[in-house]
């Protein structure tokens, strides 16, 4: 594999990577509500769950999915209905005031963090077409395990690095008073686009 090849994987996945949709719309929401560093660790489940992705599609998930469509079939279902859930309570608690921790307190729910941005990224088959169908494709036939193990890193560094910075623009303080503000209106928005995501996922 060559250095030509290895950067043209790389900036494949990074558009991919920086493309609206759950993850993206997730990280900016934890973002605002709960801070940087809460949303770092969003960050990290959703690179995670992208490893998996990238993984699967090396070792045929996407063949799988082409010989038993019903598979993909009840994967989307499943997956668009846990993002219209989580949409559904964005919605049912955003009249609520948001609770901002104290500047000394440590921030809360790091592990559930984690494990929300990883469940994320796995009920979302979009990084699962995406890596079946154009991942794989990228990558020439006969990469030696050492380059694969260096595209899996680099997938996850791109995932890392796009919803982190979102998670950053939106911990700021200008836009954490604007949240403060329209909290309600901003909730409902994300929960709106969240479970029309959700509803073409289980409808495609």
């Amino acid at each position: 594999m060559t250095l030509a090849a290895l950067a043209t994987v790389w900036f494949v996945h990074l558009l991919a990577a920086a493309s609206p949709g759950p993850a993206i719309l997730m990280a900016a929401r934890t973002g605002v509500t709960q801070g940087f560093v809460t949303g770092m660790w969003l960050s990290v489940g959703i690179g995670l769950g992208a490893l998996f992705w990238a993984v699967a599609a090396l070792f045929g998930m996407a063949t799988l999915f082409l010989l038993a469509p019903s598979l993909l079939w009840g994967f989307k279902i499943a997956g668009g209905l846990f993002l219209c859930w989580i949409a559904f309570q964005m919605w049912r608690h955003a009249p609520e005031p948001l609770r901002m921790t104290a500047d000394n307190e440590a921030p809360q729910g790091r592990f559930s963090a984690l494990r929300l941005g990883l469940l994320t990224q796995l009920s979302n088959p979009k990084p699962a077409v995406f890596f079946g169908a154009v991942f794989v494709n990228t990558i020439p036939a006969g990469t030696s395990l050492p380059w694969i193990v260096l595209i899996l890193g680099l997938v996850f560094v791109n995932e890392l690095a796009c919803t982190i910075a979102v998670a950053r623009a939106f911990s700021l303080e200008h836009p954490r008073r604007f949240y403060q503000r329209f909290k309600t209106v901003i909730d409902r928005s994300f929960g709106g686009l969240l479970a029309l995501l959700g509803a073409k996922i289980a409808a495609t």
